[in-house]
């Protein structure tokens, strides 16, 4: 199936359900609904499973399980993806009626961008196998900053292609229905819907940076690796649409995924010595999601946990906060476990990044004590944590 007909039947499917998805369904402007989201999600995702049963036929079970893990896998990392296209819509007032033009494009632009990314990715191992590392060293490093909380910010006004681009062609200061151009007084201007489909797209590729050496950290075959990460992104719109009102239910989902991407990368460093089964990767990966939803369901994160954050860097801060607050007689018992185990990681001089790693040093110590933290504050009634860190502020001041 991975020769000339498989990529024949694999084009054919998609070139026919876009067709059928943006050329009938979505032929004109309309703001798609929670129902129309959900049934569109459901045939996408039925669609990639049904291709999965075509690989294990053909195949065979490793392959099939190597396709639904790198689905999986982008999928996951996809929802990132949501919630930084909220940002830019709002960003640029991109109305509901409009969003799903900026999509399909944006969508259409990944499916090119991701075949010259995921093929020169697989070219870059075959020549050079140190990348193999240098991948797998990426998406460890991502994952840590990820669970750290040292994710970077969505600011559209300081992407650098945007302010390339409004240097080249003027813009309009409003939008104008569905056009991405428009003529004003004689001359071509672009319309913010262009500018906001410009920001989807360049997003799309810094996350690429991610999840492409995600998949090869699961398989180096390119019919998998591509038809994989196609089907995942050809729901993408469909998810946008269903998931956008709850999106900010999903809190732990990230968390998940930063699990996911340290362990590929894991994965990735140690092939040469030790060979993971697909079957192990594909059921951590599906156990992590499941429990990183189940943790958004059944959890939810300490208010008082971002007062924590600005002192995790500091061991010095850090001990100060942890001893006033199991000084403070209103903390529990079952807190105080925790704060003393943090209290003693802060002060503790094993490190398991050494901090001479520029990049990397420190995030060891900020994700431990954001767990033993996170444990901690969800006895502590978030006032009293409030009050002993001003306290604690003022002692060292």
């Amino acid at each position: 199936m991975s020769g000339l007909w498989g990529w024949l039947i694999f084009g054919a499917v998609v070139v026919f359900m876009l067709a059928l998805d943006l050329g009938v369904f979505q032929r004109h402007a309309h703001v798609i609904s929670l129902r129309e989201a959900t049934v569109w999600s459901a045939v996408w995702v039925s669609l990639a499973l049904a291709f999965d049963v075509g690989v294990l036929w053909k195949l065979g079970a490793v392959r099939a399980m190597e396709f639904l893990t790198g689905y999986l896998i982008e999928e996951s990392l996809s929802v990132d993806n949501l919630f930084v296209f909220l940002v830019i819509f709002a960003y640029f007032h991109v109305p509901l009626l409009y969003q799903p033009r900026v999509l399909k494009w944006g969508i259409l632009g990944a499916l090119v961008m991701r075949a010259a990314m995921l093929f020169g990715g697989l070219e870059l191992i075959r020549r050079f196998h140190w990348m193999t590392y240098v991948f797998g060293a990426v998406l460890v490093f991502t994952g840590l900053r990820i669970l750290a909380g040292e994710e970077d910010q969505v600011e559209p006004e300081r992407n650098p292609v945007l302010r390339l681009f409004r240097r080249a062609f003027p813009v309009t200061p409003q939008l104008h229905g569905e056009h991405f151009f428009v003529k004003v007084g004689g001359r071509w201007h672009a319309t913010p819907l262009l500018v906001a489909l410009i920001a989807v797209e360049t997003t799309d590729l810094v996350f690429a940076l991610d999840s492409i050496p995600a998949v090869l950290a699961v398989t180096r075959d390119p019919f998998i690796v591509y038809t994989s990460n196609i089907f995942a992104i050809l729901g993408l719109r469909a998810l946008f649409f269903m998931l956008s009102g709850i999106l900010g239910l999903f809190a732990y989902l990230r968390y998940g995924v930063a699990v996911i991407l340290a362990f590929v990368g894991v994965k990735m460093l140690i092939a040469g010595y030790v060979r993971i089964p697909i079957s192990v990767s594909l059921a951590v990966v599906f156990g992590l999601l499941t429990l990183s939803v189940l943790a958004s369901v059944f959890l939810k994160i300490p208010p008082a946990f971002d007062v924590v954050r600005p002192v995790l860097r500091n061991a010095q801060a850090c001990a100060r906060f942890c001893r006033d607050l199991m000084a403070d007689p209103r903390v529990p018992r079952r807190s105080r476990w925790f704060l003393r185990l943090a209290l003693l990681y802060a002060l503790s001089p094993v490190d398991l990044i050494p901090d001479f790693i520029p990049v990397a040093g420190h995030l060891d110590d900020v994700v431990i004590l954001s767990l033993l933290f996170f444990f901690a504050l969800r006895a502590i009634p978030d006032g009293v944590v409030r009050e002993v860190w001003q306290a604690t502020q003022r002692g060292s001041g």
